[in-house]
């Protein structure tokens, strides 16, 4: 009888046991997979790990030439294109050597800027950037007062240009030299005329005050300070290039940027060819939303007729204009400004992998 109970009592506790056991060993299975997939890369295998969450600050011009930036930040298009563990964060500026000075500070990963100011941010920062699409064409001039209407007349005047070393800066110094006038270097000094760097809002209260006689500016302040400062166009920057063709605005980002996060910087050149494509086929669309984004970043929008004006004046591509661009580091060491070999400033290849992908032609490097 006590056998007989000591094997009835034993019979559940090996049941139990077994039940123990096998649940132990599932969890042990389900926690091992669950280690492997959590230290694995993203996309690297067939696990549903979450992404590490990724953040791509961008800077742009408050200027109608950076309309790429203006609209597809408005309207959502660069969201869009980029993964859901990717979070797109802006910060706008007055002119280039502000958004180099954010760059080399680790402030900005990606930038939409110009020529000059690529230039300069590749020069300083040792090769740590690189220009991966162009965006605009054209739209700079040199306003005047109706009194000038020769280069002549420029003796003893004051020029703005929106920041010391920017590209429509340089664009006035080489302007200048061709037509035999002196101007001080970046460094300072006398000359036949004197040019003042200065925000592209207090450029058109000087205009319009007399402070100054011109300025070499981008759209839309070409357009207004005809339309609003009393002025009229006495140089169309088109002019001064062959077929009018000529970078204003290119994308550019940070080595360590594009090495880190390659998919990332790819999906983002998605949005650009998305948005130039909405520039030049919806213009009227894309106006209301660069206005809308403008009134929203500047607290002022502009008129219609301005807008409209100034954006004929440009041509929104994803070509950099290479050869452009390697006219302009010539241009600006003429000019006294630092600069480099710039063979190693392209990496055309992630743009012309989409524009292919989508049947669109390729662009060309220098």
């Amino acid at each position: 009888m006590r056998k007989h109970t000591e094997e009835t009592s034993s019979a559940p506790f090996r049941r139990r046991l077994a039940t123990f056991l096998a649940v132990a060993a599932t969890a042990l299975t389900a926690s091992a997979c669950g280690t492997s997939g959590a230290s694995s890369p993203s996309g690297t295998n067939g696990s549903a790990a979450t992404p590490s969450p990724v953040t791509v600050r961008l800077g742009y011009l408050t200027n109608l030439t950076n309309a790429s930036a203006l609209v597809g930040v408005a309207d959502g298009t660069f969201v869009k294109n980029l993964p859901a563990n990717v979070t797109l964060e802006t910060s706008t500026y007055n002119a280039g050597p502000a958004e180099v000075t954010a760059m080399l500070a680790g402030s900005l990963d990606v930038a939409f800027m110009g020529p000059n100011s690529a230039i300069t941010a590749y020069t300083q920062g040792q090769k740590s950037i690189r220009i991966i699409s162009g965006a605009t064409s054209g739209g700079a001039a040199l306003v005047v007062a109706p009194s000038i209407t020769s280069p002549k007349q420029l003796k003893g005047k004051t020029i703005a240009t929106p920041q010391l070393g920017n590209t429509q800066d340089v664009a006035l110094r080489t302007w200048l030299t061709k037509q035999h006038l002196t101007f001080p270097g970046p460094e300072g000094g006398g000359g036949d005329v004197t040019i003042l760097p200065e925000d592209n809002a207090t450029t058109l209260a000087s205009l319009t005050s007399g402070a100054i006689s011109g300025a070499w500016v981008p759209e839309p302040w070409a357009t207004r300070l005809v339309a609003e400062g009393g002025g009229h166009i006495l140089v169309n920057e088109a002019s001064q290039w062959p077929n009018g063709r000529f970078a204003t605005t290119l994308l550019v980002v940070t080595t360590d940027f594009l090495n880190a996060h390659p998919t990332v910087v790819t999906d983002l050149l998605k949005g650009q060819i998305a948005t130039t494509k909405e520039l030049n086929t919806s213009p009227v669309k894309a106006q209301a939303t660069a206005n809308a984004q403008l009134l929203a970043v500047t607290g002022k929008a502009l008129k219609g007729s301005v807008l409209s004006t100034a954006w004929t004046d440009m041509v929104f591509t994803n070509d950099p204009i290479a050869t452009s661009i390697v006219a302009d580091v010539s241009h600006a060491k003429a000019a006294g400004f630092p600069t480099t070999n710039i063979s190693g400033i392209f990496d055309l290849a992630p743009l012309n992998s989409v524009l292919t992908s989508q049947g669109q032609a390729r662009v060309g490097g220098a």
